[in-house]
This record gives C-alpha cells, structure tokens and sequence, in this order.
C-alpha cells in the first residue's frame, strides 16, 4: 500500500487552519464560534480565504474550494486543517489539489461526511493518515458532546498506543460475521466511497478494515451503493468490515413496497467469510469516536473489540 505518512501531533499554541472543501455552514456564525472555540483551547486559527464564499449549495467555487486547501498546507506554520462542515462537493476539487506539496508538507486534516472524498484521495495519493472526526461548524460551535471532544483531542495529540477503542456509555459492538482481522483501517460515508470507485482517487482496499455510515438515503439507494462495492470487489479484498451509525436510512413511502436498512445489510454484509461487526458509533451523530484514515487496526468479534494498533500521529 505504500509508505504510510503519519502527521505531527497536535502542541498547545499550535496554528490550526479552517477551510469549507463542500457545503457552506448555514449561518456565518459557525465559522466563527468553531474559530472561538478553538482558540478557547489555546490554539491559533487561520481562516481560508474563501471560506466564506458560498455558490449554491457549495462553499464557493471549486478552484476557491481547492486553492484554500491548497494554500493551507502550503503554508508551514499551519500544523492542522480542519473542515467546517460536509454537505456537497468535495469530489469536484479532487483534480485540482497539490498532492505533491500534501505529501511534502503532511499534517493533520479533520472531517467526515463529504469530507471522505478527501480524505482517501489523500491517502491513495500521498499516504497520509487523516482525521474522519467533528469539524468546527458542525460539533464544536455550539457545545461538543464530552465524549466525542475527549476522543478527537486525544486522536489527534497522543503519541502512545490507547489501547481499546470503545464507544460511548458501553454500547457493545455488535457481530453479524465472527473472526479476527488486521488491516489499514478505511472508510467514511458510504455514497462518498462508491462514488469515487473506479476513479484515480480511490486507494486499494486490499488488507483494510472497511468502516461505514451513512445518513438520510432510501433503503433502495443504500442498496445500489453496497452492491456497487461487491460488483467492483471491494468485499473480497477486504479483511473486515465496521458499521457505523445508519442515520434515517429508511423507505420515505412505506405505502409501497420496501426492504428496510436491516434487510440490505443482512443481504450484504451478513453471509461474508470475514468479520462483520456493526454498532460502531461514528456517523452523523453527537457522540462519535474519530477513526483515523490510515492506520493499522485489529477488530475481533469474540471480545467485540477494535484496536488501533498504532498511534495515528507522530
């Protein structure tokens, strides 16, 4: 898979930039209070210069969209990006971003959502282990659930192993396939995955752990994107696959007929020779843990455990 290319650690004091790769936050006060918010912690915070550019349902046009992720990590004082919000968009930036700079100036990248587009680009193009965690105008403008603020600060700022990786409030992990697996731990939002399949910016899937969420599709859409993943081998390559929150994955008209997320996922993910463990809390919800994009992980259904095997940031 290449050399793996894990950034520095996050230091008190330290400069953090803010860029809008997708969708614009709706109100300009996210920005802002997601700055605050940082800086409460004793963070500097660079905004991109097009961050509150806003076309339709994007943050600005595509080459505003790139050129602020661009010139962040251009720019060597800045030691973390961090998006403010998903939405729509990020493939569309995918051919215009410096990939040699990236992998020459590494540091971390924050998101989720839209955001996974990004992210395994990065990965596929240079390596880099990124961060699929809260973002400063969704979770940390407005009062960031403990759990997940906890869990994120100490992704992105401990050099030592963490041992088990456990959700909130003891939700166990759920197995639908039983085994053990190691491998690169891959993933984000489900239609951002299949929609870059088959493109130059997916990575190859082969040794990962595969982790997936989603939020608001008809059942018969987040059928057609699994089945995506099994026509294009995905399911074959892969060591073991993590579910994440499915957020109102559900039939809209239930007056017609219909198979529920359950029922997809069982057609899927329920009969594959690897493990299959689901209950995962990450997705779009308050309380979540971040998964680095990149890592080596072990996930083991008879102690219904994920391990990170080693530290995301050097």
């Amino acid at each position: 898979m290449g050399q793996i290319i894990r950034p520095a650690a996050l230091k008190p004091g330290d400069l953090i930039g803010i860029v809008a790769p997708a969708s614009a936050p709706s109100t300009q006060e996210k920005i802002d209070k997601g700055a605050e918010y940082l800086e409460r912690l004793g963070y500097r915070v660079k905004l991109g210069k097009n961050v509150r550019a806003v076309r339709g349902y994007l943050a600005g046009s595509d080459e505003e969209r790139a050129a602020d992720i661009n010139e962040m990590f251009a720019d060597k004082k800045v030691k973390a990006i961090i998006a403010v919000r998903g939405g729509y968009g990020t493939p569309r930036i995918l051919h215009l971003l410096n990939y040699s700079v990236i992998k020459r100036c590494p540091k971390i990248l924050v998101g989720y959502s839209d955001l996974t587009a990004l992210q395994l680009a990065i990965f596929k193009k240079t390596g880099l282990v990124t961060f699929s965690g809260p973002m400063s105008g969704v979770e940390m403008w407005n009062q960031i659930d403990p759990f997940t603020e906890e869990h994120f600060w100490s992704v992105v700022t401990a050099t030592q192993k963490s041992g088990p990786v456990v959700n909130p409030d003891g939700i166990p992990l759920q197995t639908i396939c039983k085994g053990k697996a190691s491998g690169t731990l891959l993933g984000g939002n489900l239609s951002l995955i299949s929609s870059i399949l088959g493109t130059p910016f997916a990575p190859s899937f082969k040794y990962s752990i595969l982790f997936m969420e989603e939020i608001e599709e008809e059942c018969y859409r987040f059928d057609r994107m699994l089945c995506q993943l099994r026509l294009a081998g995905i399911f074959k390559e892969i060591k073991g696959i993590l579910l994440g929150e499915l957020t109102d994955v559900k039939a809209s008209d239930k007056t017609k007929p219909y198979l529920t997320a359950e029922q997809v996922v069982d057609d899927y993910l329920g009969h594959l020779p690897i493990p299959v463990m689901r209950n995962l809390s990450y997705g779009h919800i308050p309380r979540k843990l971040t998964m680095p994009v990149g890592i080596e992980a072990r996930m083991d259904t008879e102690a219904g455990t994920l391990e990170f095997l080693e530290t995301a940031v050097v």
